[in-house]
């Protein structure tokens, strides 16, 4: 079974506009609403893939309600710890000449909350995956995902992190299966500009020192690199189309990899179906779906 965990997920209420302007009343053009959070997002690709999945987290009042429902089918089974008090969040996505996002903090996370995740996690077991993926909220410390490692350490898991900064160097001792950076990010990692192939490259075998076994950057239009655990590259450009929307698209990623690799065990058809499903996330007003999917791997 694959486990996903979004510790802060959200309702992504997407409008579009022809011009933001400052100060001003606005109509959008359309609007839609989804839910997120990257643990989510991956969730809900998997479950395109037809690959059965939970998604763990933790959720609150009527938005975390909605967001159980909204996320809930054949594929995904939703196993949130609901919170005594608060919302989960609504981030508002404004979509017109560029992307303007405004991101709510999440709710308060107490002991108990964690406890009664942790005792979610030990129903995870030998064989299984389970994908760490997205923000924290404040009341967490900021090595909550190596917390949740050390839980699964030793059980014959095969762990997923995509997270940023010191959530993801805090994880790199527990030898996490796949970690997911993109380019943004391993600059915020090594405090430094990145610039082309080799010094992306640098960057990843570092962090494959650190203790990743396998280093997949995103790189938005230029595809996507892979350092496996033997050490050997693997690199794909990227598909052709139109981009509509980059939210989710690394997430999208990260659903696909997984699934071709447990699938096949063949790193070349993992990072060719993850790039598939990045790019139908990107060519798409939202998620990925399998349709594009298979559209696009059949190029």
């Amino acid at each position: 079974m694959i486990y996903t965990l979004t510790l802060n997920p959200a309702i992504d209420y997407v409008m579009h506009i022809d011009e933001l302007k400052k100060g001003e009343i606005m109509r959008s053009n359309k609007q839609s609403v989804l839910f997120g959070g990257k643990g989510i997002n991956v969730s809900q690709v998997l479950s395109q893939l037809r690959e059965k999945n939970v998604a763990l987290g933790f959720a609150a009042g009527f938005t975390g309600m909605a967001i159980c429902e909204g996320i809930k089918n054949e594929f995904t089974v939703p196993d949130f710890v609901f919170l005594k008090e608060g919302l989960s969040r609504i981030n508002v996505k404004l979509r017109a000449d560029e992307e303007t996002d405004i991101n709510c903090s999440g709710p308060e996370i107490n002991k108990d909350d964690l406890k009664g995740l942790f005792e979610k996690l030990e129903n995870i077991k030998s064989g299984d995956t389970l994908i760490l993926a997205g923000s924290v909220p404040k009341s967490l410390s900021k090595d909550i995902y190596a917390q949740i490692l050390s839980k699964v350490e030793g059980k014959g898991v095969i762990t997923v992190v995509d997270a940023e900064k010191d959530y993801l160097l805090n994880c790199l001792k527990y030898k996490p299966f796949l970690i997911k950076p993109n380019k943004e990010e391993l600059e915020a990692l090594f405090n430094k500009k990145i610039e082309g192939i080799e010094e992306i490259l640098s960057a990843a075998k570092e962090l494959w020192n650190m203790g990743a076994q396998n280093v997949l950057v995103s790189l938005g239009s230029d595809g996507a690199l892979l350092l496996d655990e033997s050490g050997c590259v693997h690199k794909r450009g990227s598909f052709k189309g139109e981009v509509l929307n980059t939210v989710g698209a690394g997430d999208s990623m990260v659903a696909g990899f997984v699934k071709g690799f447990l699938d096949s065990r063949d790193f070349d058809f993992a990072l060719k179906l993850g790039s598939a499903c990045g790019s139908a996330t990107a060519f798409s007003v939202g998620l990925a779906s399998i349709d594009k999917i298979n559209e696009l791997l059949e190029l």
